[in-house]
């Protein structure tokens, strides 16, 4: 599964807010650590915000901070603000046997992602980020 850039910066924003939630970080140290444009972030931000994920606090020592319960915010949570994961229709109009039968398989594989994306939380991929570390 490839996911749109939105998401990408949505996920990475919220794994340092989440492994840090009382600390804001200004958009720009995120840009900068993940070699991100820090306007197109700002946007990405600004979502989150406005779902009630990350608070934005202004002036000095501000930026934002992870305003979500890391326990219970999964990645499909995240990723469905910025992408349609919705099982598409997979036939085509001539629905030849053939076409029916990649369409049940498709949908299955897009019912098993999400499935998968709705059973991960933000802990859960700190704690598999910290295991790989060796932490």
């Amino acid at each position: 599964m490839k996911l749109q850039q939105n998401s990408m910066l949505a996920l990475y924003s919220l794994f340092e807010f989440a492994a840090d939630p009382l600390r804001h970080i200004a958009a720009a140290e995120i840009a900068d650590k993940y070699r991100i444009s820090p306007h197109h972030l700002a946007k990405v931000l600004a979502e989150l915000a406005r779902a009630g994920i990350v608070q934005s606090v202004r002036g000095v020592g501000g930026g934002y901070r992870f305003a979500g319960n890391a326990r219970r915010l999964t990645l499909l949570d995240v990723i469905s603000r910025f992408e349609d994961i919705s099982s598409g229709s997979h036939a085509r109009r001539d629905r030849t046997p053939a076409d029916r039968a990649l369409a049940v398989v498709l949908s299955e594989i897009d019912e098993i992602t999400k499935a998968t994306l709705q059973s991960i939380t933000l802990a859960t991929l700190l704690k598999l980020a910290q295991r790989k570390d060796g932490a």
